[in-house]
């Protein structure tokens, strides 16, 4: 009885950790701002955006809950979290401080602490680490958004 409360412990912690995460997206929509820009080839439809986040912060969620009953609270949740927080700041950043320079610098840095959290997870659980990888595809994707953006609308940041 213990250990299934501490899944459902676990379980709820980490789906309230990616939701809270997940608001970042509601307080900071992209808006008018960002509808002016200079888009870069290749990016989707808005309506792409909250479909692929719902599903990739479902599956993060996940991947982080079997990772904490694999192998506790240690290293790879330490790294979940801190990509957890670099997700969380990039739209702020981005589309809150329209600060598309730090965006980048801060989706790097989140692309880095990413992959080192899917090599901890897969080292921990290979479904988890499984799961991290379509957030690595999508995150290198959104380097290369950010960065075209960037370069595209230089004169304006």
């Amino acid at each position: 009885m213990p250990e299934r409360f501490h899944g459902v412990r676990a379980a709820l912690i980490c789906g309230i950790a990616v939701a809270l995460t997940s608001l970042t997206g509601a307080v900071f929509p992209p808006g008018a701002w960002y509808e002016s820009l200079n888009q870069p080839a290749g990016t989707p439809p808005d309506v792409a955006f909250p479909i692929a986040w719902t599903l990739l912060y479902i599956a993060m969620a996940v991947a982080a809950w079997r990772v904490w009953r694999a192998a506790g609270v240690g290293t790879a949740l330490g790294l979940f979290a801190l990509q957890m927080v670099l997700n969380a700041l990039w739209m702020p950043v981005a589309f809150g401080a329209q600060a598309l320079g730090w965006a980048l610098l801060i989706i790097v840095a989140l692309w880095i602490a990413l992959a080192a959290t899917l090599a901890a997870f897969w080292r921990a659980d290979r479904l988890a680490g499984l799961l991290l990888a379509p957030y690595l595809v999508w995150v290198s994707y959104a380097v290369y958004l950010n960065a075209g953006l960037l370069w595209l609308n230089w004169a304006g940041a």
